[in-house]
C-alpha cells in the first residue's frame, strides 16, 4: 500500500517538481514547487478528514496534492493529463495498488479548470485544495512595476484561510487583500473560473462554497 511518506521519500519525485517549477519560472508562472504541493497536499486531505472521510481516502487525496503539477515539466498545456500518466507509471514502478494508482490518476487528470470534474470526493478536495492556494508568497517577480495581473492578483492576498462548517454545510475562502494592488475586480477576472469550479466541487462534497473578500460575501 502506498504511502504519502514513500511519495515524499523518493528522489525522482522530488526532482520532477523540482524540475516543473523551474519550467513555470522560465514562463513568468506563480510558484508550483514544494511549497505549493506541500499545502495543497495537506489541505486535501484535511478537508476529508473534516468532513469525516476514511483515513486512506484522505491519505490518498494528500498523495495526489503531492504530485498533482508534475505534468508541467512536460508542458504547462494539458499538465494534468500529462501528470496523470507520469504518475501513473511513477507509482506502477513503486508498487502501489492499482485501485489506489487509478483513485490517484483520476484526481490529477480532472484538477485542471480547463478540463476539470469533480467526479469524485478525492478529486472534488484536491480542486479546492489547489484553487483556493492564493497567496503573496506565490509572487516570485520582485519588480512591483511589472507586475502582470496574476502577481498584482496573488501579491494583493495579506491574508488566507479556508473554513469548513459541518453545521452549516459550507467551505469558505477568507481572503484579506490590499486593493491598492489589486482590485476586487481583478480577483474576479482572473480567478471567476476556478471559483466556479470550486463551487462545483464543494458540491461534490455536500457543501456550499462561499468566497469572502475583506469582509464580504461575494460568492
Amino acid at each position: 500500500m502506498i504511502t504519502i511518506g514513500q511519495v515524499k521519500s523518493s528522489e525522482a519525485i522530488r526532482t520532477y517538481i523540482s524540475k516543473e517549477d523551474e519550467a513555470l519560472i522560465a514562463l513568468g508562472y506563480t510558484e508550483h514547487s514544494f511549497t505549493h504541493v506541500g499545502k495543497v497536499s495537506v489541505t486535501a486531505r484535511n478537508i476529508l478528514l473534516k468532513l469525516g472521510y476514511p483515513e486512506r481516502d484522505a491519505e490518498l487525496a494528500e498523495i495526489a496534492g503531492y504530485l498533482h503539477d508534475i505534468g508541467n515539466i512536460v508542458n504547462r498545456t494539458d499538465h494534468a493529463q500529462s501528470g496523470a500518466v507520469m504518475a501513473f507509471r511513477i507509482l506502477d514502478n513503486m508498487g502501489a495498488d492499482p485501485a489506489d494508482i487509478a483513485t490517484i490518476i483520476t484526481a490529477i487528470g480532472n484538477h485542471d479548470e480547463s478540463t476539470a470534474v469533480a467526479v469524485n470526493p478525492i478529486t472534488a478536495a484536491l480542486i479546492l485544495a489547489d484553487k483556493t492556494d492564493v497567496r503573496a508568497s506565490r509572487v516570485r517577480n520582485n519588480d512591483i512595476a511589472s507586475f502582470d495581473i496574476h502577481d498584482r492578483v496573488n501579491y494583493s492576498v495579506k491574508r488566507s484561510e479556508l473554513e469548513i462548517s459541518t453545521e452549516k454545510k459550507e467551505i469558505e475562502l477568507k481572503l484579506q487583500i490590499d486593493t491598492s494592488f489589486c482590485s476586487v475586480m481583478d480577483y474576479f477576472e482572473i480567478f471567476l473560473g476556478r471559483m466556479i469550479l470550486c463551487r462545483k466541487a464543494a458540491e461534490r462534497l455536500g457543501l456550499r462554497f462561499r468566497l469572502s473578500v475583506n469582509g464580504q460575501i461575494l460568492l
